[in-house]
């Protein structure tokens, strides 16, 4: 049984199939036509809604509203939860200050977009942060508009978000948290076709009992195969609500983050810890995908194109694997045997992912080259680590997507550069070489093989200029000093 309340009613799910998105459960099993399916792969926003859900204890908010493409999304993320949508946003007599404020602005005109626009605003409405013009565009990332242009959906935003929240939602917060918290205080035991475990060994249990069975987290890639591909499947294994797969914890060494944790949460501690992965973090497709889309899935479906893998590798990662007995460790660099292949035994999975914190003589940098800044898929990904002493490189750890038929490294770049002084040209035009060579990719509808080829070489050439003015600058800082 799946749990959860739309709007103020609380419904319970005993029977579904495992491949029902909350897209067709809102249009087709509760007649809810506002919400559109437009592309069915989480790329325009038409389909967006919002889940509700109590912070933790140590937030002074009550409710975190959260953004989710309907479209790709299943319904084992939504027990113990509040599904919200667009019909539920006025009260019957007027508009939602979000609506009126479109509408002041003029910004709906079709009007087939436009659900998801107010959903994603109402969810930036309710975190009461007053938003500047950066957070407010990427609180819309995502979401597509098709005639009206931006402009005036955000200067709509804008408006609306400088009030405090004060909508029927805000006045009944409290009747809306005890009521979610007496869902999460109940276990959840899924349907016959969804399988929702919450401890380790549940999860193994179910993986002996249905060894066919996928399992799942985010479902922003799987969903893909019922939504594009029209693939059906009976049973399915969320590990969302396994504890343990939902931790993260640092120490002076390392941070080890839950391979079950959202993108959009892990996104702070990753970039406290690595500032310089923000090109890939911010860019990793929209908020509603980072609001489902997990690391370890990104890792597990060994898709040559992810955008964590490469920083992963970058990084020198340890993959913790579980089979709810014993956890084995092991270097992601040996995760990887080819395309969509790994050494992920049958009865294992990922279950946390942990990084080795950034020392003060490494400088890292991560490049992400796409079509589109943002919610696409990229051309080819690059991050670099160097680690210098006195000036030359010691150490060059690596991870490139898009050029392989898997995420890749180049150890060939540290071969050749070792012992080199980095601020020489002979190390930047070694490099460019070096990658120029080193991978043999394919042409597609997003780049050509030459074109690929030019851009890794060229990433050198960039990371090459850009740490040579950051270490200018920081020179200039301590001779100042």
């Amino acid at each position: 049984m799946i749990r959860f309340l739309i709007n103020n009613d609380f419904v319970e799910l005993n029977e579904a199939r495992a491949d029902l998105t909350l897209l067709q459960f809102i249009r087709e099993h509760r007649k809810k036509t506002g919400t559109k399916e437009g592309c069915a792969a989480g790329d325009c926003g038409a389909c967006t809604v919002v889940l509700v859900e109590p912070t933790s204890p140590d937030n002074p908010k009550k409710l975190n509203y959260r953004t989710v493409n309907s479209c790709i999304t299943l319904m084992s993320a939504v027990h113990g939860k509040q599904l919200l949508f667009v019909e539920h946003l006025s009260d019957g007599k007027h508009l939602h200050p979000v609506q009126q404020a479109l509408v002041e602005h003029h910004g709906s005109q079709c009007g087939f977009c436009t659900p998801g626009f107010i959903m994603s605003m109402f969810a930036l409405y309710h975190s009461n942060t007053q938003p500047n013009r950066d957070e407010v565009l990427h609180a819309l990332s995502g979401n597509l508009c098709r005639c009206t242009g931006y402009r005036p959906i955000i200067d709509a935003t804008l408006a609306v978000c400088k009030q405090t929240p004060h909508d029927q939602f805000s006045a009944r917060e409290d009747e809306t948290l005890a009521a979610l918290m007496s869902l999460s205080n109940e276990r959840p035991s899924g349907t016959a076709n969804i399988h929702t475990p919450t401890t380790r060994e549940a999860l193994k249990a179910l993986v002996k009992k249905y060894p066919q069975a996928q399992l799942v987290a985010g479902s922003t890639d799987l969903s893909l195969q019922f939504t594009q591909q029209l693939k059906e499947v009976q049973t399915l294994i969320s590990v969302t609500h396994v504890d343990t797969l939902k931790q993260c914890t640092k120490n002076k060494h390392s941070l080890t983050i839950g391979a079950a944790v959202p993108l959009s949460d892990a996104a702070p501690l990753l970039l406290n810890a690595f500032p310089q992965a923000a090109e890939l973090v911010t860019r990793f497709a929209s908020l509603p995908i980072r609001n489902q889309a997990t690391i370890g899935g990104n890792v597990a479906n060994a898709s040559p194109i992810g955008d964590m893998p490469p920083l992963l590798l970058a990084l020198n990662a340890t993959l913790h694997l579980d089979n709810g007995e014993k956890v084995r460790t092991l270097p992601i660099s040996e995760f990887f045997t080819g395309y969509r292949k790994t050494v992920l035994a049958n009865d294992e999975w990922i279950s946390a992912i942990e990084l080795p914190l950034k020392q003060p003589n490494q400088t890292l940098a991560a490049y992400k080259i796409s079509k589109r800044f943002e919610d696409d898929i990229s051309a080819v990904c690059a991050v670099f680590n160097v680690t210098l002493e006195n000036g030359k490189v010691e150490a060059i750890r690596s991870g490139f997507g898009g050029v392989a038929a898997m995420p890749s490294t180049c150890t060939s770049l540290e071969s050749v550069l070792k012992g080199k002084q980095f601020s020489s040209n002979e190390c930047l035009n070694l490099g460019k070489q070096v990658l120029f060579d080193a991978f043999t990719p394919i042409d597609d509808v997003r780049a050509s093989a030459a074109y690929r080829k030019t851009v890794l070489a060229n990433l050198w050439h960039r990371f090459w200029l850009e740490s040579q003015t950051a270490n200018n600058i920081e020179t200039r800082v301590v001779q100042h000093a």
